[in-house]
C-alpha cells in the first residue's frame, strides 16, 4: 500500500532559487521514498545524491567550488540524502548557494540535532524545515478512505504509521519489522553521532515512559530507577527527542498557585514504537491500557494535523494540585482551547469544567471520542 504524504505539495511549493529545504524525521519514515516522488513530478532538472556513499560525503564536504559544482552539474535541484553525515554540510551549502544562486537544494537527515547545528548558522534566513512524521491517520483516510480508515482505527493504535509495517496485513511480518525498527535504527543516530555507549539504558529509559503515557515524569525517579545520574536522563530525554522517539508536553499555567507545572509528560511519536516497547501488541479490547493508546494517539496525530495545516499552537496539558486535569490544551489566536480524550463514553467532570471555566473564562472544553475524534486530527 503506498499512503498519500501530505507534505509533498508543500515540499514542492518550497522549492524556490537560493534556498536550501531541510526535511527531518525519523529513520525508515519515508523521506527518501517522499523526495524521489516529488523528483518524479518536479519540472526541474534534478540529481539525487546519497551522502551515505563515501565518495559523495568527500566531495560534499570539500569546500570547493569546482568539485561542489561538479556535483551540481546542470541540474536545477540537488537533493542530499542523510546530509548530516557530511562534514561541515552547512558551509558547503552555503557556497553552493552563494556561487549557484539559481539552484534549489533539499537535504534530509534523520538527526535533527546533527543536522540542525550544521546547517542553521551558516545558512540563517535561507532554509525552509519540514518534519517527515511517520504516516497520519488523516493521510490513511486519503488513501483509503474515511469509512475503511474508521474500520481499521485498532489498526492503527496497536501498529503504529511506520509505511513498511502500515503497508502489510501480515500479522507477523508487521511485528517482525516493528521490532527491528525499534531494536536497531530508532538508536542508530544518538550512538552514532553523539557518542552513546549504554543503548540498554536508553531502551529501559523508553519502556519506562511507555508505561507512563499521560502521566507526570519524575526525571529524579527516572534516574532512580536506572541507576544514571539526572543529568544523563536529561541528555537521553533530549536526545530522544531530537531523534524524533518521543516529544515532551509541558504543564499550562498563568501562574495560578494550585496548577501543577514541574513535571513534563511524554508521548511516542508512533504508538507502534511504544507497543514494541512493552511487547504488546493485544487488541485494544483486551488491554489495560487502552487509555494511554488512545491518549498518545490523540496528541500525536493532532500534532501531524498542525504541522500539515501550518497552524502555530501552543501545545500543553493541565492539572491542579487537588487532582483537576485536562489531556490537552491549545494555545492558540489568543485563545485557550482544552480537549479530554475519552476512549469510552463519558463527559467531562463537571468540577473539572467549572475549575477550568472559572481560571480561564474565555477558554472551551470538548471532549474527544470515538465519535468525533476526525474532527480533532483531520
Amino acid at each position: 500500500m503506498k499512503f498519500k504524504r501530505s507534505l509533498l505539495p508543500r515540499l514542492i511549493n518550497s522549492l524556490l532559487p537560493g534556498k536550501v529545504v531541510v526535511l527531518y524525521g525519523p529513520r525508515q519514515v519515508g523521506k527518501t521514498t517522499l523526495v524521489k516522488e516529488l523528483i518524479a513530478v518536479s519540472p526541474f532538472r534534478s540529481r539525487f545524491i546519497n551522502a551515505d556513499e563515501l565518495m559523495y560525503r568527500e566531495v560534499l564536504s570539500s569546500q570547493s567550488v569546482q568539485r561542489l559544482g561538479e556535483v551540481l552539474g546542470d541540474a536545477e535541484l540537488l537533493v542530499i540524502d542523510e546530509a548530516q553525515r557530511v562534514t561541515d554540510i552547512g558551509l558547503n551549502l552555503k557556497i553552493l548557494v552563494d556561487r549557484f544562486p539559481q539552484a534549489r537544494i533539499i537535504a534530509t537527515g534523520s538527526a535533527s540535532f546533527d543536522l540542525a547545528n550544521k546547517i542553521s548558522e551558516p545558512l540563517t534566513g535561507r532554509t525552509l524545515t519540514f518534519t517527515l512524521f511517520p504516516v497520519s491517520y488523516a493521510e490513511v483516510s486519503e488513501t483509503i478512505g474515511m469509512i475503511e480508515a474508521r474500520f481499521q482505527l485498532d489498526r492503527w493504535l496497536v501498529w503504529g504509521g511506520y509505511p513498511a509495517i502500515a503497508a502489510t496485513d501480515d500479522l507477523d511480518l508487521r511485528k517482525q519489522l516493528l521490532n527491528n525498527l525499534v531494536g536497531s535504527y530508532l538508536y542508530r543516530d544518538i550512538l552514532e553521532l553523539d557518542g552513546v555507549r549504554k543503548s540498554d539504558k536508553i531502551v529501559n529509559l523508553l519502556r519506562l515512559l511507555a508505561y507512563q503515557i499521560g502521566s507526570e515524569v519524575s526525571l529524579a525517579e527516572l534516574a532512580t530507577n536506572l541507576a544514571l545520574h539526572r543529568q544523563t536522563v536529561e541528555k537521553y530525554l533530549d536526545l530522544l527527542e531530537k531523534t524524533f522517539v518521543i516529544f515532551k508536553v509541558e504543564g499550562f499555567s498563568r501562574n495560578l498557585r494550585k496548577e501543577v507545572t514541574k513535571n513534563s509528560r511524554y508521548y511516542f511519536y508512533d504508538n507502534g514504537v511504544r507497543n514494541s516497547l512493552i511487547q504488546n501488541f493485544n487488541s485494544p479490547n483486551l488491554r489495560q491500557d487502552i487509555g494511554q493508546l488512545w491518549e498518545n494517539f490523540l496528541v500525536v496525530e493532532r500534532r501531524k494535523a498542525n504541522q500539515a495545516a501550518g497552524k502555530s499552537v501552543n501545545s500543553y496539558f493541565w492539572r491542579t494540585y487537588d487532582q483537576k486535569e485536562i489531556d490537552c490544551v491549545e494555545e492558540h489566536s489568543g485563545r485557550l482551547y482544552g480537549y479530554e480524550f475519552k476512549w469510552t463514553c463519558g463527559e467531562i467532570r463537571k468540577t473539572v469544567c467549572k475549575e477550568f471555566n472559572l481560571s480561564y473564562p474565555d477558554s472551551s472544553l470538548t471532549a474527544i471520542k470515538k465519535e468525533n475524534f476526525e474532527d480533532f486530527i483531520m
